[in-house]
């Protein structure tokens, strides 16, 4: 389980990385969807190759590619999830009842996309800023009438913020801790603008869910670092914020929320759900390399019984089609060595990836009336975290006798 030739330190204790969490191989950029001209052009892949550090126990990823070079035309629209969009009010609702936000207080929200969840502060008369990396999605936003700031965010950000009198009694990011390169940089830009009384909501897929339900399609290159609550305490600890408080979410196969705090602001003392769910880590191995090893075999045996199913299917005759086309259904297409040899196409929502095709593998991408067209006798979720939504959307496949699988934790047909 070691690498003796990596020369890559732990982005945030610069510890040598010697250890591997998962070899996924080469694949392309997740969100690197291909117009019909790019098909027969050269197509960069990079190790997909993820490491664990021995001494802070953060999983990461190398840096292959540039954020600015992910980030800078970017084809996620959060808006287009209804479920999503769901959250994001629950989000604001919860927020506005804890600790009482209204029209004196400042919302920021870092990755804010393109303004899904600040529209529901605005409707609550709370002022609001986004800071929004990618261009295009950030453009979505200020159309939409979002104070938007198109930059990357860290401490150079939060110190032009600061020197306009930009700080926040409510700092948020919803799945960008895991898409930061320099994790310390962000944490302590984080620390810049929050008021002293301030609180900062960080959500991220939990390590421990990941592990247990065998999520390895979450591995791309856009996710520098997965984090438990462990280790992620052990990195706002370092920068002068402690976490305080912890939700755990269904989002994303399992996120958590994590609540922070200036270390001197006590006003907001650290909660049991902290202490009982760092307990449940630790009994789980979280502080003990070793822990870590188990997770190689368990992704390979899953991609086996994936391709067990597409093999049979297509020998009996039977058609697929993919419902969705998510930068997690490009890692396990990729990693599992799936093409139109098995799935004939894949649809979805976004008007941003139709006519395009999906990274590596080439599957087209269509609107969802395609699936009307063809009648495939399966169709196969690629956002698993989705699933209800997408099944009850598309039920009329049973019209035709038509099935829904789902590949992550288990081979799922339905």
């Amino acid at each position: 389980m070691t690498d003796i030739g990596i020369h890559t330190k732990c982005r945030f204790c610069e510890t040598l990385l010697r250890h591997t969490f998962a070899d996924l191989g080469m694949s392309p950029l997740a969100n690197s969807y291909l117009k019909p001209a790019q098909l027969q052009q050269m197509e960069p892949f990079y190790p997909l190759h993820v490491y664990v550090c021995k001494e802070c126990y953060l999983v990461q990823l190398p840096v292959f590619e540039s954020p600015e070079e992910i980030f800078s035309d970017y084809a996620y629209f959060s808006s287009y999830s209804e479920s999503w969009l769901k959250h994001a009010k629950t989000y604001t609702d919860l927020m506005v009842g804890r600790f009482g936000f209204d029209s004196h207080s400042q919302v920021i929200e870092i990755a804010s996309n393109d303004g899904y969840l600040l529209q529901y502060f605005i409707e609550r008369g709370v002022p609001v800023l986004g800071i929004e990396p990618a261009k295009n999605v950030a453009k979505a936003a200020q159309d939409r009438g979002i104070p938007t700031v198109n930059k990357f965010f860290g401490v150079q950000t939060a110190q032009e913020l600061a020197a306009e009198g930009k700080y926040a009694d409510l700092l948020l990011g919803n799945n960008v801790l895991a898409h930061v390169p320099d994790i310390n940089d962000f944490v302590k830009g984080m620390k810049t603008i929050l008021k002293p009384r301030g609180v900062i909501t960080m959500e991220f897929p939990h390590l421990m869910r990941l592990m247990d339900e065998k999520q390895f399609d979450t591995i791309y290159h856009e996710h520098f670092s997965y984090f438990s609550l462990i280790t992620v305490d052990m990195i706002f600890a370092s920068h002068g914020l402690t976490i305080f408080d912890v939700d755990e979410l269904p989002t994303h196969g399992g996120s958590l929320r994590i609540y922070s705090r200036h270390t001197n602001d006590a006003s907001k003392p650290i909660g049991e759900k902290i202490t009982d769910l760092k307990n449940r880590e630790e009994s789980l191995g979280f502080t003990h390399i070793e822990s870590y090893f188990s997770f190689s075999e368990k992704l390979k045996e899953t991609k086996r019984k994936i391709l067990t199913f597409l093999i049979e299917a297509k020998r009996n005759g039977k058609s697929v089609a993919g419902y969705g086309a998510p930068a997690k259904g490009n890692t396990l297409l990729n990693y599992c060595g799936i093409r139109t040899d098995f799935i004939d196409y894949t649809v979805d929502r976004s008007p941003h990836k139709q006519g395009y095709y999906l990274p590596g593998t080439h599957i087209p991408i269509y609107p969802p009336d395609k699936i009307k067209d063809t009648k495939p006798d399966y169709l196969l979720v690629l956002p698993w975290n989705l699933k209800e939504e997408i099944i009850e959307q598309m039920s009329y496949i049973r019209e035709w006798g038509g099935k829904f699988v789902v590949f992550i934790p288990d081979v799922t047909i339905s």
